[in-house]
């Protein structure tokens, strides 16, 4: 079996990665309670980048060959749209709590479906317009925007999702001329550029006990990206990504053992809307490969 095929490598990989990064957004609910976000997302960042370089560094032609880009401004773009939306992803987490910002967030496969068209001028079918219409529905149906009690802030996982779409979109575009390794390098060293020049302002003391908390925290960010690096290295996007959704169960079982989180019948009704949907359209582009 070749490593590009072993199918259930690459699954448990994805669902490894899953955990991690559910534990990830747990230690940034935690941390981003307690102190301001952009200090909390900086200093991850600040790890992120030194993982991504000692990456770049071991691969083939090291440090200059994966920074190499003939479309620089691009892929500044990425790292700094990426850097955004995990400041708003976490500021969600500390407003509306795990469940309920992971519940509307899993709709980002949709909305990259949808402007895969105007943006990659990919052709967008009837059957995959109908599963992001279910997929909107559910969104709809976990928000309650006709409830007389709608959080507004109930919207934020949602830019957050457009932002990660986008993020995701521009990532495959810089894929036509770059490699992955020229891309991870450039998303860490942007990012993390741009948020010391945001997060420096907003530097605050920080416990002993939480200097931890932080440390783990970058240690996950590493070991989520590793694992997914892996995982794709092992089997092909399409056959691991359906198992991306379990990051919402870990999430819930966090976010009702240890923040002490609520799961409302609208938010599991629309999630399941929203996977369903998302699950369809895989299904979908997978099929329409073989075919081609």
């Amino acid at each position: 079996m070749s490593q590009k095929n072993n199918v259930n490598a690459g699954i448990a990989l994805m669902i490894g990665a899953t955990i991690v990064f559910a534990l990830q957004d747990g230690i940034s609910r935690h941390l981003a309670g307690t102190y301001n976000t952009y200090m909390v997302v900086m200093i991850r960042y600040w790890f992120f980048a030194a993982f991504v370089i000692a990456v770049a560094a071991r691969s083939t032609g090291g440090l200059r060959a994966a920074a190499q880009t003939s479309q620089l401004g691009l892929q500044i773009f990425r790292g700094l749209l990426l850097s955004a939306e995990i400041c708003v992803a976490v500021f969600s987490f500390t407003i509306l709590g795990l469940i309920e910002s992971q519940a509307v967030f899993i709709c980002y496969p949709l909305l990259i479906a949808a402007l895969s068209g105007p943006v990659l001028g990919e052709k967008v079918g009837w059957r995959r317009w109908a599963a992001i219409g279910v997929g909107c529905i559910g969104v709809l149906i976990i928000l309650q925007p006709s409830a007389g009690v709608f959080n507004p802030w109930a919207v934020v996982p949602l830019i957050s999702a457009f932002m990660f779409a986008v993020y995701g979109l521009l990532t495959r575009y810089a894929a036509r001329r770059d490699s992955t390794a020229t891309s991870f390098f450039w998303t860490g060293v942007a990012g993390a550029v741009a948020m010391t020049a945001v997060g420096v302002w907003f530097w605050e003391p920080m416990a002993r006990s939480d200097w931890l908390w932080m440390g783990l925290l970058c240690i996950t960010g590493a070991l989520g990206h590793w694992l997914l690096i892996k995982c794709y290295e092992m089997a092909e996007a399409s056959a691991v990504q359906p198992f991306a959704y379990f990051h919402l169960m870990w999430s819930a079982i966090l976010g009702i053992t240890i923040f002490h989180e609520t799961l409302r019948p609208e938010v599991v009704v629309g999630a399941a809307l929203v996977i369903a949907a998302g699950l369809f359209t895989l299904w979908r582009e997978r099929r329409k490969r073989r075919a081609g």
